[in-house]
């Protein structure tokens, strides 16, 4: 495995909006070297004209040569192409207008034929007169998701063109979303998104907010950045206006081949794709998932000793992970940014207890990953764990782990239920559905009523109590996916419920110190393994509140972003 530079976006004079036409094709791929790029895609605006220039030029050198009639300028011209193929890959693609004007990038193995290229561009709606225009403007294509679709049943790797600045599919600046968005940046025939932000310090970044953490958003997404590039150098006057190689991505390949491209982006292991850096230090993605903490998809031990259960913790991660979405676990270190990283001593014995474990005690059989790296000059682990196919899994055959936000805990009886459906749903057998609890009209799933705000999308709501024999039997839903465990008790509780039932008998909500923005409020913000999270408060038509327990960043969206970035101004 080595790393390789990739420029997966780059224009030529083909693309109609070439900012210097006095450009040679030569001249891209001498660029493309200097900077040290190892592999490029030459992706026009719904064209393959440009890729289709260079190879014929190269072809008819080739028949020169063969005829023995080539002349020594075209002979040293001939000598330097194959020199700079020897030196970068190349490979074929185009940038599509698809339908409301969004962009997507197929990009394709090196040897496919412009003939197959062109068919494809067609079966995208693309029309015959104008493939040679490289026009951002082609008319009516086909919509997103047919263009996802088409490029991958064709042997391509479909990517999101930057998929968070304009004509990207991530819709910032639109009014609308939903799930046209969801479907957009989470459909199975998308293989990438490329994004302008890889390496922003902000909190909200593109990667992050696609990284597995949203239940709506539950498909973590490899993310790449490429330079756009219209022209060979940056432009001087306008700084975003980027030349061949000045936005780059690293990954770690066996060979730099289209085939190892492609299944790096199939894989779940995010650790091989980085931002390159000319005069920093690399990328080190372990420091940059210990600085977003423990969550949904990934956890951090400082050791995999079998003393002191941190064996069987990981174990119990790696179950709950494969009955939601998938994670990351990284053994060798904590989440605490103020303690040295511990590393771990021999990481190839440690990773071999770890999957004799999984393969002892979990089943069904989980394929994990388990790779070695380092960060801080200390050696580590990273276990890569998949969404399950066939939930749910169990430990020692009887228990059941499903993940709580920053925790792995056993599953209660309708969590695994709610396995046991999601299974059979995915096999296409049929389902009965579990009959519903009478519950008093208030207490409705709000996201059924269209005149009020959504509610947000992780934490806890209590919608049900019940007394019986004097104990208290609670009801609630799990916003992340609106399942209902009913017959808690605050013995039985977990620990975001537990903290829920104690702030519901404890620390009711007085209306009169909610910090209200129209219909809906911030009761109380604290911190626990620390992350942040809130209670909110939120007023049907009818006064009705209704109180979301534990919320986190990644639940926070619409009209609850503007409530907590005001109360944060404040």
């Amino acid at each position: 495995m080595n790393w390789y530079r990739i420029d997966l976006h780059l224009h030529t004079p083909a693309s109609k909006d070439y900012q210097e036409p006095h450009v040679s094709y030569l001249d891209i791929l001498r660029k493309a070297a200097s900077v040290g790029l190892n592999i490029i895609a030459f992706t026009d605006h719904n064209t393959v004209r440009g890729i289709g220039t260079l190879h014929k030029e190269v072809e008819e050198l080739n028949f020169l040569e063969h005829l023995n009639r080539i002349r020594p300028a075209e002979k040293q011209r001939l000598d330097e192409y194959r020199y700079l193929f020897d030196q970068i890959l190349l490979l074929p693609g185009f940038e599509l207008t698809a339908t409301l004007g969004f962009h997507v990038l197929g990009i394709f193995p090196p040897e496919t034929s412009l003939r197959d290229l062109e068919h494809v561009l067609m079966s995208l709606r693309v029309p015959p007169q104008l493939l040679d225009e490289g026009s951002t403007e082609v008319g009516a294509t086909v919509d997103v998701l047919t263009a996802y679709r088409v490029i991958n049943e064709a042997g391509g790797l479909a990517i999101a063109a930057h998929a968070n600045s304009s004509h990207g599919v991530a819709m910032q600046g639109f009014d609308f979303g939903g799930q046209t968005k969801i479907a957009y940046t989470q459909d199975l025939n998308l293989h990438a998104l490329e994004v302008t932000d890889l390496e922003s310090k902000r909190r909200r970044t593109t990667a992050n907010f696609f990284n597995g953490s949203k239940p709506e958003y539950p498909r973590r997404m490899h993310c790449i950045q490429s330079s756009d590039a219209h022209r060979l150098n940056r432009d001087p006057n306008e700084k975003n206006r980027l030349g061949v190689g000045d936005r780059v991505t690293e990954v770690k390949l066996p060979e730099p081949s289209f085939e190892a491209l492609k299944a790096l982006f199939l894989s779940s292991d995010f650790s091989r794709t980085r931002p390159f850096r000319s005069s920093q230090a690399p990328y080190d993605h372990i420091l940059a998932a210990r600085q977003q903490g423990p969550s949904i998809v990934q956890s951090f031990y400082e050791s995999p000793a079998r003393k002191g259960g941190n064996l069987y913790a990981i174990l119990c991660d790696i179950c709950a992970f494969a009955n939601a979405n998938g994670g990351t676990i990284f053994v060798g270190l904590s989440d605490d940014l103020k303690k040295p990283v511990a590393g771990v001593t021999r990481p190839g014995e440690a990773a071999k207890a770890i999957r004799s474990e999984v393969e002892k005690k979990i089943t069904p059989p989980l394929d994990i990953e388990i790779d070695e790296h380092q960060t801080q000059g200390k050696k580590v682990l990273q276990i890569s764990v998949p969404i399950g196919e066939d939930p749910p899994y169990v430990i020692d055959e009887n228990k059941v782990y499903v993940r709580d936000e920053t925790d792995s805990n056993l599953a209660v009886r309708d969590e695994i239920v709610a396995l046991v459906k999601r299974n059979l749903q995915t096999r296409g057998d049929v389902v009965v559905a579990e009959p519903e609890v009478s519950m008093p009209m208030a207490e409705i799933n709000l996201a059924t009523q269209t005149d009020i705000s959504p509610e947000p999308k992780t934490g806890v709501e209590i919608v049900l109590i019940e007394t019986r024999k004097g104990q208290n039997y609670y009801s609630l839903r799990d916003l992340r996916n609106g399942n209902i465990v009913h017959n808690v008790t605050k013995q039985s509780a977990r620990k975001l419920w537990q903290y829920a039932l104690t702030e519901h008998e404890t620390n009711k909500v007085n209306v009169d110190k909610v910090e209200w923005q129209g219909d809906i409020g911030l009761w109380k913000k604290y911190k626990r393994a620390g992350q942040t999270r809130y209670d909110l408060v939120q007023r049907d038509p009818d006064e009705t509140l209704h109180v979301y327990y534990g919320v986190t960043d990644d639940g926070v969206h619409g009209p609850w972003q503007g409530l907590i970035d005001s109360t944060e101004n404040l």
